[in-house]
């Protein structure tokens, strides 16, 4: 992982499992899902497989580094009332901890970026968590924060 060329971003393939899993274990870790909080594996097991079904508007990008997958990006489209064309969602976003400083969040978003781009979508947007300071300052380089609150209510 010490490679001197950034990582390659591509789409994630079925044989990706065993390294894609503890990426999304961390980001859940890193949102508090964990132990006793953690996802069921049903949840898991359900995303993992909406990456692969064509009619599902889910998507995944890895960042592979020599062999090894060091990022991971989910995103899905969706309609918008207050635009013509769909809007892209950047769901999920985590880096492996030993890569982390190394711009490949930056080069995920952008690949995302180009990704809506193609299928013809006007906006990517995403939150973060208020004190995700390095998360944030990476991304005050890439987009603009509007100053929104979400609110949740789970049913």
């Amino acid at each position: 992982m010490g490679n001197v060329e950034p990582p390659a971003i591509r789409s994630l393939k079925r044989s990706d499992y065993a390294q894609w899993r503890p990426l999304w274990d961390g980001y859940n870790a890193f949102y508090g899902r964990i132990g006793a909080t953690a996802l069921p594996e049903e949840i898991t097991a359900s995303t993992w497989n909406k990456f692969f079904d064509p009619s599902e508007p889910v998507h995944a990008l890895v960042a592979e580094d020599a062999g090894q997958i060091v990022g991971m990006v989910h995103y899905l489209f969706h309609r918008s009332t207050t635009r013509l064309n769909d809007v892209c969602y950047l769901q999920d976003l985590f880096t492996a901890e030993s890569c982390r400083g190394r711009g490949i969040a930056g080069q995920l978003i952008r690949a995302v970026y180009a990704a809506a781009a193609a299928a013809g979508s006007s906006r990517v947007y995403w939150q973060t968590h208020n004190t995700n300071r390095s998360g944030r300052a990476a991304y005050d380089k890439l987009a603009e924060h509007l100053g929104s609150i979400v609110y949740t209510h789970d049913l």
